[in-house]
């Protein structure tokens, strides 16, 4: 896939449709600097912005990915598998998200939990020994980091492989 031809060609076919960047944005419901983007082949619309594209435009995705038109046109067929990966991909991004906001969470709250046992000399209370009760709070806030620290890895290993 040549990014700068299929930018190209999404250029050629929204002026063709006498459309501005900020209008098509405002289409598909992202910023016009995003549509620039496609344009100039730096960034590529999702999946299923692609699909809207290729039915907007009246064309074959394919012919998005080749950065040229074709005289053949997408068969009702490919077009529904193309859509039903792309609500699979949705499917798996939001679960992923869901996933990392509760290891986010997960971590928030063991942090909170050793920073209310510590403040209220709780864990003193029930174990009446300091050294135990300040190896209790700490193992609590090392989950809550490690939890955090965890989260942001898996967070950032995934933003890496997107670029």
């Amino acid at each position: 896939m040549n990014q700068i031809k299929t930018g190209e060609l999404l250029r050629t076919l929204r002026k063709e449709k006498g459309l501005t960047q900020e209008q098509l944005a405002e289409r598909f419901s992202v910023s016009r600097r995003t549509v620039s983007r496609w344009e100039t082949g730096n960034n590529m619309p999702d999946l299923s912005i692609l699909v809207e594209l290729a039915d907007f435009y009246n064309i074959d995705i394919r012919e998005i990915f080749d950065g040229e038109r074709k005289s053949e046109s997408m068969t009702n067929e490919m077009k529904e598998t193309i859509i039903k990966v792309s609500e699979y991909s949705d499917f798996e991004k939001k679960a992923k998200a869901r996933r990392l906001n509760i290891l986010f969470a997960t971590g928030l709250f063991f942090i909170l939990l050793g920073t209310f046992f510590s403040q209220n000399d709780i864990l003193y209370h029930l174990v009446k020994n300091n050294h135990v009760s300040q190896g209790l709070s700490g193992v609590i806030y090392g989950m809550g980091i490690s939890a955090e620290v965890i989260a942001f890895y898996y967070n950032s290993r995934d933003i890496g492989t997107k670029k």
